[in-house]
């Protein structure tokens, strides 16, 4: 099989690299106050010039003098890493402060708008009341100036009237004598003066009556005072609703005295009138006696309406002082007037101080969000750093990984009498990387990337290669195979047990974690698509598990009659390998490749030997093709994550297989053989390496021998009685982990 390794180089696993810790965004950075690495600053030059730095050497063979040119470098990256973990813990927590910033603004911009509305709607409110009290005084304030004038120009109408009497009387006596000496004329106009009494007794009853109309009026104007002075406590509390008020009263004022006007005109008409009456009087005074008695009568009317005018008088004075008390109510009025336009500035002027604030939150609130815009930006620029520097820690590593993983005893094999020949060293150099093997006496030392040990879970295990999976969606061939003997944990590895969700694979991890990422870097401007394949390679045939027709490919001939392959593998000159006429399904969630899994598992072939009850009589691969593109950047990303399930290499004496199980165990053997030639020519870097002597070597050329990131699973049976298998399994592994092959290249080009 394979010889022992000889000189086995010991290789730091991911999470030693790292200082203990995965490289990921959302990780706090560990504080490196009192290290080696404190107070150190990096520039863009500088992380260029370092990931630019090629090792010096003096001599080429000179391991040592490399290894410690290696751990230098490896130093500087941790320095590097650190500083740029604290660097993206920063920005972090700053893009948090300003987040938490601009929420509060927002809050705080919601409760001004809040109370800005509040105090509109009681504005407005009062503004309501305000017309709707305006309105109502203003009736009333109109109905008491009409009663006021209207007692005004009875009482002018009386004192008109008494002065009018008094000077008739004056007349009267004057023309007494004038009478008497025309007494002979005025017989003949006695008929005439009859008819001049009767109109005048008419005169004195109608005003009379428009005496009494007086009187009533003067109640009620009266009636109206007290009602006033009843409504005046209302029109006290109503002092903000008083501005329209003064104006109406204002305007009902200016008619009130355009009213005076008209009845001064009356007045003077009336005035006339009572001259003609007069002019008549004197044409017709020959009747003395007559006259006489008109005279006493008139006196006796003037005696009366002395009475009357006093009262009058009486009247107008109460008037008077309802007037002023109506003005100094007024002047009260217009004082709450005032108070109120008052009251109203400084509402107008919290107004506007409110709307400063608005302002002033607005403007915080647009440099919060330019703020947080350029920390994102910052952000994105760090995470491309990131990026760089974790490849660079990769290709430092080693293009081909080898992790090694033991199962767990079964319960038959613990009560197996040789007990436990595996044990792993305690020392700091190989905690967690070394593994020991004891067969017939002789200790057997190995030294990997990674040893995990029974007690390690399918989590513990996906943790480690969680950063190669991501190199997949940043554009580069990620390839990851398990190896090892039958029943040795291979394809529960990969696969894990269905139904579980503890115990899923690395497969189905692999792609939440891929999904979950497209998720999150969609937010950066990324878009990606993702195509589903699965074969298998039983007896050297290539079979198609997605296909509906599983039964053996049909040979087809062209014109020529010459066989065509089916299933056909191709590679081209940029290294990308196809499969012809290979299902190739378009998948946008791990639920769908999670069907597709479970499909292409119940297609898989399984048989049952010695030593395996469900033993994979198949090497299984799955290829996801990722395609992404930057629409901000116009960026493009090819990449590749192809998992395979290999078969596992068994004894024919220990799995007793006959028939079928016969051949397909030979086959699976040659297979392995074919992967073992082409590692030792690979490790010998031999010219031409065989990878075309089967199915599985040529199909696994680009990632052996190309530009792809190789990781390798030896799975391990604890067994006493699979030592020697598992020693040959351990050897193989480290001539796997010493292999050199050629530089990832990761698949990146620009939209045109």
């Amino acid at each position: 099989m394979v010889g022992p390794a000889i000189n086995v180089r010991t290789r730091l696993s991911f999470s030693d690299v790292n200082g203990g810790q995965e490289l990921c965004l959302t990780s706090t950075p560990t504080s490196i106050a009192g290290s080696d690495y404190g107070g150190i600053e990096f520039t863009k030059e500088d992380v260029e010039a370092l990931l630019n730095e090629k090792l010096k050497r003096k001599d080429r063979f000179n391991l040592k003098e490399k290894c410690d040119n290696m751990v230098e470098y490896i130093k500087k990256l941790k320095q590097c890493i650190k500083w740029f973990q604290e660097l993206e813990y920063s920005y972090l927590l700053e893009q948090k402060k300003l987040q938490d910033e601009l929420e509060s603004s927002e809050i705080k911009f919601s409760e001004m708008e809040m109370i800005v509305k509040k105090k509109e709607e009681e504005l407005n409110s009062i503004v309501v009341e305000l017309r709707k009290n305006n309105a109502f005084l203003q009736e009333k304030f109109s109905k008491e100036e009409s009663d006021k004038l209207a007692a005004v120009e009875s009482l002018t109408k009386e004192k008109e009237v008494r002065l009018i009497m008094e000077r008739s009387q004056a007349s009267a006596f004057e023309e007494l004598a004038r009478a008497q000496r025309e007494l002979s004329s005025a017989n003949q106009k006695i008929s005439s003066l009859n008819e001049m009494y009767k109109r005048l007794q008419d005169y004195i009853t109608s005003l009379q009556q428009y005496n009494g109309k007086l009187h009533t009026e003067l109640s009620t104007a009266e009636d109206d005072l007290k009602r006033v002075e009843k409504e005046k406590a209302a029109m006290v509390e109503d002092l903000g609703m008083i501005k329209g008020e003064l104006a109406l009263s204002k305007a009902s004022q200016d008619e009130a005295v355009k009213q005076k006007d008209a009845m001064m005109n009356e007045v003077t008409c009336l005035r006339r009138e009572i001259q003609q009456v007069r002019d008549d009087r004197d044409r017709q005074l020959s009747l003395v006696q007559n006259l006489s008695d008109e005279v006493e009568k008139c006196r006796e009317s003037a005696g009366k309406y002395c009475e009357e005018l006093n009262e009058m008088k009486e009247k107008t004075n109460e008037l008077e002082a309802t007037c002023s008390s109506q003005s100094i109510e007024l002047r009260t009025l217009q004082n709450h007037l005032a108070a109120a336009e008052n009251k109203l500035q400084v509402s107008d002027l919290t107004a506007m101080e409110t709307m400063h604030e608005f302002e002033d939150q607005k403007r915080l609130v647009r440099e919060l969000q330019q703020r947080l815009a350029d920390a994102e930006n910052k952000l994105m620029e760090g995470e491309k750093l990131r990026k760089k520097l974790h490849n660079t820690i990769l290709e430092l590593k080693g293009n081909i990984r080898v992790f090694c993983r033991v199962r767990p005893l079964l319960p038959d094999e613990r009560s197996s009498p040789e007990g436990n020949f595996i044990s792993y060293p305690s020392s700091v150099e190989s905690l967690g990387r070394g593994i020991d093997l004891v067969q017939n006496g002789q200790r057997h030392s190995f030294s990997y990337d990674k040893v995990f040990a029974p007690e390690a879970t399918q989590e513990d295990v996906f943790v480690e290669i969680t950063q190669l999976v991501q190199s997949a969606l940043d554009g580069y061939k990620v390839c990851i195979f398990a190896y090892g003997q039958t029943g040795s944990g291979k394809t529960y590895t990969m696969m894990g047990r269905p139904g579980l969700l503890e115990e899923k694979g690395l497969i189905p991890r692999s792609l939440e974690q891929i999904f979950q990422t497209r998720q999150s870097l969609q937010l950066q401007g990324w878009k990606y698509e993702m195509q589903v394949s699965m074969l298998e390679i039983y007896n050297e045939t290539i079979y198609d598990l997605l296909s509906t027709n599983r039964s053996a490919p049909v040979v087809l001939r062209t014109e020529n009659g010459s066989p065509i392959k089916p299933y056909a593998i191709k590679h081209d000159a940029s290294g990308n390998t196809q499969v012809s006429d290979l299902t190739v399904v378009d998948v946008r969630s791990a639920r769908e490749v999670s069907f597709l899994l479970e499909q292409a598992s119940r297609s898989r072939s399984v048989g049952k030997t010695q030593m395996n009850e469900q033993s994979s009589r198949s090497h299984f691969v799955f290829t996801l093709k990722i395609s992404g593109i930057n629409e901000s950047t116009d960026q493009q990303v090819q990449g590749i994550l192809n998992l395979i399930d290999l078969a596992g290499s068994e004894r024919l004496s220990k799995s007793g297989s006959t028939g079928d199980r016969l051949k397909e165990t030979q086959a699976i053997n040659r297979s392995l053989s074919s992967l073992s030639d082409v590692i030792f020519a690979l490790a010998k870097k031999k010219e031409h390496v065989p990878f075309r002597n089967s199915k599985l070597t040529y199909l696994l050329q680009p990632c052996l021998g190309g530009d792809s990131k190789t990781l390798m699973f030896v799975n391990i049976s604890p067994d006493s009685s699979s030592a020697s298998e598992s020693l040959c399994s351990l050897r193989f592994a480290a001539r796997v982990n010493a292999c050199e092959i050629g530089t990832p290249r990761r698949l990146t080009n620009t939209q045109p």
